[in-house]
């Protein structure tokens, strides 16, 4: 049947580093290139708009009350997402335009969180050009933790695709197994996990939440090379100091419901990866594993989610 069949994009590029305007052109222009390869989703990588905040490793980020700090996350904000305000608006342009869904990571500066901290979000438009949800991380990692903010259930949400039910979560979240099945339990069935740029990261646990769940998984990677630094990034001098070659080489992939690969993963190369999805192929897979359906015990372990979008402050307006 036509509706069991998807054909996917996985994105897997640079951003202009810290450059909004010129990372959404780029983005825009794979969307173009997908829709006229018959991609009906593309999936770009975490915090693609407009970049990981590579320079923290890079510049002793922990260094409290630092004037570099201060400055390079200043210049991070500038150039962070305010859907609020429309920041996204030529990007739902064009998925309705083109008919094509979009799982879009970005560093976003949200007003309901008071406008100035930021998140890294996971945004899923439909292919009517509608913002469906803005999954902020739940746990930012390591030294992420000193320029994002701990994000919350609210974006823990499944959308329908044609025959398929697609979720997904931000890089080490999805090691993490209670969000997991928060989507698994909604129907998921095609998981979506992005990340800043790495086979490390994609090469096993891409297989394994497939395994887990007899879903498709797309994991999508960007990539990042000394080259892509802009010369004109504040205290640039200070970040290529310390800089390899190489910070992100992509890894980008996907893997079938039982496990194995369909697309292995693809490192330091740019450009779109194109692959069609058959659904049916889930339903082959189910037959022996539900997680949360036959092979599930929900009168013994159930998980509660609290998808309450977070705020520190709430109103009682007469």
């Amino acid at each position: 049947m036509k509706n069991d069949l998807l054909t996917v994009a996985l994105a897997q590029i640079s951003p202009v580093w810290l450059n909004k305007n010129a990372t959404i052109e780029k983005i825009e222009n794979c969307i173009v290139e997908a829709s006229s390869k018959k991609a009906e989703l593309i999936v770009f990588g975490e915090t693609l708009l407009p970049g990981y905040p590579f320079w923290v490793s890079l510049t002793d980020g922990a260094k409290f009350n630092s004037i570099v700090q201060k400055e390079l996350h200043a210049h991070y904000a500038q150039n962070a997402i305010i859907i609020e305000n429309g920041d996204l608006e030529s990007i739902c342009n064009l998925a309705k335009e083109n008919e094509i869904a979009i799982y879009l990571g970005v560093i976003e500066r949200p007003i309901d969180r008071g406008g100035h901290s930021l998140y890294a979000s996971l945004v899923y438009i439909n292919q009517q050009g509608k913002i469906k949800s803005v999954h902020r991380k739940l746990q930012p990692t390591y030294e992420e933790r000193l320029t994002w903010s701990p994000g919350d259930g609210n974006g823990l949400r499944v959308h329908p695709l044609k025959e398929f039910t697609v979720g997904g979560l931000n890089c080490w979240e999805n090691w993490m197994p209670l969000p997991r099945v928060s989507l698994y339990g909604q129907g998921e069935n095609l998981h979506v996990a992005v990340w800043p740029g790495s086979d490390y990261n994609t090469k096993d646990i891409t297989r394994f939440i497939a395994r887990e769940s007899r879903s498709y998984v797309i994991s999508v990677s960007s990539l990042m090379r000394k080259e892509d630094f802009p010369s004109t990034t504040p205290h640039i001098d200070n970040i290529l100091k310390k800089a390899p070659d190489v910070l992100g080489n992509g890894g980008s992939c996907i893997a079938g419901p039982d496990g194995e690969w369909i697309l292995e993963p693809v490192i330091n190369t740019e450009g779109l990866l194109i692959e069609t999805l058959d659904y049916n192929r889930v339903l082959e897979e189910r037959q022996n594993f539900d997680p949360v359906g036959h092979y599930s015990r929900p009168d013994v372990t159930q998980l509660s989610v609290n998808r309450e979008r977070q705020s520190t402050v709430w109103f009682d307006e007469e």
